[in-house]
């Protein structure tokens, strides 16, 4: 299945390098865990990890401009495909004719249509790799993330106890001087 990079990263299929890196900082944050609590975004920032992969490496990018072009016209042919289905059907069903196509070879004329296929092989596995290796990227953020949680639950524990005692010694020193001041 062809993946739309461009629109996952929401910029056009012009954009410079500078702009993907802009725009995948932008998905990057508006998706990021932290600003969508109770959701799970680990499937967006996957795919914003993966589109970056593909779009941010120069002879990636110019193999999937190539299938990015052809998969678009074939979305186009597809679209027609179907409008002037159903501008048959609408037609057909008006002239309420006798003398329709069999089903069968309906069936036919428009099964070539729905489905994609790569041209470009090469491509294809580099984007499965860049899907596994987003997919890996991402468990290694939830991991950090986690682990920094626990870190900085630890430190901000560890600190408040060394406050505590610093008070609770402070407290006593107190106390030892009052109880001196008040015998003299």
């Amino acid at each position: 299945m062809f993946i739309d990079y461009y629109s996952i990263l929401e910029i056009s299929p012009t954009a410079s390098k500078e702009e993907i890196k802009s725009a995948y900082k932008r998905q990057a944050k508006k998706w990021h865990p932290d600003k969508n609590h109770g959701q799970d975004t680990t499937k967006k920032m996957q795919e914003i990890n993966e589109a970056y992969l593909i779009l941010n490496d120069d002879e990636a990018r110019c193999r999937y401009d190539v299938e990015y072009t052809r998969f678009m016209n074939f979305q186009n042919a597809k679209k027609k495909s179907e409008e002037k289905k159903q501008e048959k059907t609408r037609s057909d069903q008006s002239q309420n004719q006798q003398s329709k196509q069999p089903e069968e070879e309906q069936k036919h004329e428009w099964a070539e249509e729905k489905s994609y296929k790569f041209d470009d092989e090469i491509l294809k596995r580099w984007m499965e790799n860049a899907k596994k290796q987003a997919a890996a990227n991402i468990k290694d953020m939830i991991i950090e993330f986690r682990d920094s949680s626990i870190i900085g639950f630890g430190t901000f524990f560890s600190t408040a106890f060394l406050v505590i005692i610093k008070y609770v010694i402070f407290a006593i020193i107190m106390s030892i001087i009052f109880y001196f001041i008040s015998r003299s």
